[in-house]
């Protein structure tokens, strides 16, 4: 199996975390860097389109203060009931494990009839670390929360599908809410993208085109395909899901070092130490709470509301159009073609394309076929040239932190001003979060 040393990004659980300092120094080599280039261009720079992650934070005080004893939430105690996935590979990573903590400690059902548990297949731990978050979702951000619960809707059919697909539990598709709450248009700081929350490179390992017109991270469909590979390959190398969901957030080379170092055997045991990040600790009971909740949404007050299915036809285009003309033309609104088409990232069909498949309401296929070659050719307007942002090689790296600025960072590393911006083709005094940065060659 090809192994990535990268997760799938800081996605909408780094929103929601307060993360630890990373390293400060990284060796650029292939194996930290995903397969990753650090060539600043289109197909990686946000575009008009894109809704930046919310950046609530669930503190950890939530669990002990701020909340009143009438608080919506029920005793987890009496929800839970874990069911393992049937017809599942057996030979793992762990199978030389104990059974991992995460299962064990999964409590029984107490009520039946009527108010009986709602059953999990996969691992759910009760602990301070779930009930807080299940806490956050329900109250501080609870109009959020139940927007996300609406889209995902639209799209919870087609997700679990692709997943029996792929013989992944059904309760994974909640997943995508901790990631983007199912946002196609979702990205991140760090430049992860779309519903499930990729970075270019992990993207285009797993199949999705990124590019400057063409972006798959957000195509619901596409990207989920690309997640179930990712899913089922993680879980294929360590056997147990809280595991795989750690390593999709932080990359399976981190947890898998965190497991070596601590001796350890499952995800509460790595959780415990400080050879995994905050924001990895928090991801897998984050996870654990919006399931309960998208299972349970009666019993917290939740609306069972669902959005209109995810459902669409195919027409064949051979040059670019644009939705505004296709919309004048057809009468198809300009949103609506937006919303089936989330991954073309400037409105339009793309360049160079033999025939693009663009997605139309269901019953308008005869009616754009028809109008096809009515409908004016856009016309692109030049992309700005690449720079080159940093050279391979022997390169040291600093991956630039919140609160950096330039100047902060040559001053760590006593690096002329001038020498740091020359070393990294940099015009301007802004450095992002997330960027990384030539500290020597």
């Amino acid at each position: 199996m090809f192994v990535l040393c990268l997760g799938t990004g800081l996605g909408l659980s780094t929103a929601l975390a307060q993360t630890e300092p990373p390293t400060e120094l990284a060796e650029a080599t292939p194996a930290e860097n995903a397969g990753e280039d650090r060539t600043v261009d289109q197909a990686d720079e946000p575009d008009a389109n894109l809704v930046p992650l919310d950046t609530e934070i669930p503190a950890e005080e939530h669990a002990a203060a701020g909340f009143e004893s009438s608080s919506r939430v029920p005793r987890a105690e009496d929800l839970l009931t874990v069911s393992p996935p049937q017809n599942l590979p057996t030979a793992r990573f762990t199978d030389s494990f104990d059974p991992p903590a995460e299962v064990s400690q999964a409590a029984e059902p107490t009520k039946s009839g009527a108010e009986a548990a709602e059953s999990y297949n996969v691992p759910i731990v009760l602990d301070s670390s779930v009930q807080a978050h299940i806490r956050f979702f329900n109250t501080s951000i609870r109009n959020r929360f139940e927007q996300w619960l609406v889209r995902l809707s639209r799209y919870r059919p087609l997700v679990e599908n692709i997943f029996t697909e792929f013989h992944l539990p059904s309760d994974l598709v909640f997943l995508s809410l901790v990631e983007s709450g199912f946002n196609p248009y979702a990205y991140s700081r760090a430049k992860a993208t779309g519903p499930w929350q990729f970075m270019k490179g992990t993207a285009k390992v797993y199949g999705l085109r990124v590019d400057s017109y063409v972006d798959e991270r957000r195509d619901p469909i596409k990207s989920t395909v690309a997640a179930a590979r990712y899913l089922r390959d993680l879980y294929d190398l360590f056997g147990t899901w809280p595991l795989a969901m750690a390593a999709y957030n932080a990359g399976e080379g981190k947890v898998m070092r965190a497991l070596h170092k601590a001796q350890a055997e499952s995800f509460s045991d790595i959780s415990k130490t400080r050879l995994i990040r905050r924001e990895t600790k928090e991801y897998v009971p984050r996870f654990m709470a919006a399931t309960i909740i998208a299972k349970n949404p009666d019993r917290y007050g939740f609306s069972q509301e669902a959005g209109p299915p995810h459902q669409f036809e195919e027409v064949a285009v051979t040059r670019p159009l644009h939705f505004h003309a296709i919309a004048n033309a057809s009468g198809i609104p300009y949103e609506e073609l937006r919303l089936l088409n989330p991954e073309l990232r400037r409105d339009a069909t793309p360049p160079g394309d033999e025939a693009y498949l663009l997605k139309i309401p269901v019953g308008t296929k005869g009616k754009v076929e028809q109008l096809l070659d009515r409908i004016p050719t856009h016309k692109f307007p030049p992309l700005p040239a690449k720079s080159q942002f940093a050279s391979t090689g022997s390169s040291r790296w600093y991956k630039v932190r919140v609160g950096d600025t330039l100047e902060k960072v040559a001053k760590r590393f006593r690096i002329p001003l001038k020498t740091l911006k020359t070393r990294n083709n940099l015009s301007g005094p802004t450095i992002r979060p997330g960027d990384f940065l030539v500290i020597s060659r």
